[in-house]
């Protein structure tokens, strides 16, 4: 039986069927295992983590048992509670965004042009020197314009970065984030750039970092994980030799910082830390958790918006979090759905005014169990009241290449 408990609870012989916290916040590279160790339940406790999942027909249970814990149905049930309140109605559409189509072409040269751009900020900052942030401003100001013209394209894109590009392009894809968020929490421009800016350079102090760690796929050992948590002040350290503004530096210094007090590196909690710290943190683990990595295959963006909800409470700030839901929608571009009538579809365009009726783009049969002529349906304006039942894995249907589906050409990055 899985049943989610307080890290405090935590003892050797449980086994951990899921720690509810991003892969990024801890040093485990697993998430299922047998507690063997008395060492593995402080790292646990140390990392910020506050509950885990277990499973008592694996390991032991609770002492003593709480039944009051909440069962995996009751927790999908407080998901969806929680992923409706994003659900109201969001703002009008920015004038003069074009169709997701539109734009992806553009969104994809941005992209290209990021890495060797990316690559060259990583490498000064690795060997001391001051980056520059005129190349880093411009680099913004680019994916500033991709995402006001459409805040989906470019985001959608940096999730299919190869996972040996992910130190480097993970970043770009923060500063999409942190500037579709921004508009979404109605800031200035000059804010939105801000952030942006705060999001390319999050990162900045793993370049410091050497790459065994950072590549490393199994767990970290203490002395390993002490110096990949020291990045957010490396980073700050880099960006001081420069002229970066205060908020690029609060974004580099505070984004793996918890509302709840258990982040690091100083443990700030509420309103200690500041929007723009907060809006980094929801970014940054979307992304890492969304993304591939040599060791790890990421969660699809739906997957990844419901394990976020789940672990919301003392992580994120619930304004800031049901604005980023409104943003990235509650089925993400790119997420598989089954609909009413016994079909599959693949989401192409989200309804900011109505976050459960996107645009979905419908191509397989389940009782034929085969593709069908793909057919676009907006969901909000479905004459029929057509809607979605679930997500769904593609890998459980024996689809490959989803992704060509919701882009309408092979994506190469």
């Amino acid at each position: 039986m899985l049943k989610r408990i307080a890290v405090s609870e935590l003892r050797v012989g449980m086994f951990i069927d899921e720690l509810c916290g991003s892969w990024m916040e801890h040093p485990f590279w697993r998430t299922r295992f047998a507690l063997k160790e008395t060492g593995d339940v402080h790292r646990i406790a140390e990392s910020g983590i506050q509950e885990v999942w277990i499973d008592t027909e694996k390991g032991l249970d609770a002492d003593p048992p709480d039944p009051c814990a909440p069962t995996r149905a009751e927790t999908e049930a407080e998901i969806e509670r929680r992923l409706l309140k994003s659900a109201g109605s969001g703002p009008e559409q920015a004038s003069g965004q074009v169709s997701f189509g539109d734009e992806l072409e553009r969104a994809h040269a941005v992209y290209t042009r990021a890495r060797p751009t990316m690559l060259s900020m990583f490498s000064e900052a690795r060997m001391g020197h001051a980056v520059g942030s005129d190349t880093a401003s411009e680099l913004v100001d680019q994916i500033f314009r991709s995402v006001q013209r459409h805040s989906g394209a470019l985001i959608s894109l940096s999730r299919l970065k190869r996972a040996d590009d992910y130190t480097y392009m993970h970043s770009v894809a923060v500063c999409g984030l942190m500037i579709a968020l921004a508009r979404q929490l109605g800031l200035s421009e000059g804010d939105a750039r801000e952030a942006g800016l705060g999001g390319l350079m999050h990162d900045i102090g793993k370049s410091k970092i050497p790459d065994r760690i950072l590549r490393k796929p199994d767990k970290l050992d203490d002395d390993e994980w002490v110096k990949m948590k020291a990045h957010p002040e490396i980073g700050h350290s880099i960006l001081a030799k420069g002229s970066c503004g205060p908020i690029p530096m609060d974004v580099v210094l505070h984004h793996h910082e918890k509302v709840g007090g258990s982040g690091y590196p100083h443990g700030l909690a509420g309103d200690s830390i500041s929007l723009f710290a907060k809006m980094a943190s929801v970014c940054d683990v979307y992304d890492a958790i969304t993304s591939n990595r040599p060791y790890k295959t990421g969660w699809s963006p739906a997957e990844a918006i419901r394990k976020m909800a789940e672990w919301a409470p003392g992580h994120f700030d619930d304004r800031v979090f049901h604005a980023f839901v409104k943003t990235v929608g509650i089925y993400p571009l790119g997420t598989l759905v089954r609909l009413e009538g016994g079909r599959l579809g693949v989401v192409v365009e989200h309804n900011e005014r109505a976050l459960l009726k996107p645009t979905v783009k419908v191509f397989y049969s389940i009782s034929s169990q085969s593709r069908i002529a793909p057919e676009l349906i907006d969901l909000a304006g479905s004459p029929n009241g057509l809607r979605i039942l679930g997500r769904e894995d593609p890998a459980a249907w024996g689809l490959t290449r989803v992704d060509d589906l919701w882009s309408g050409r092979p994506i190469r990055l």
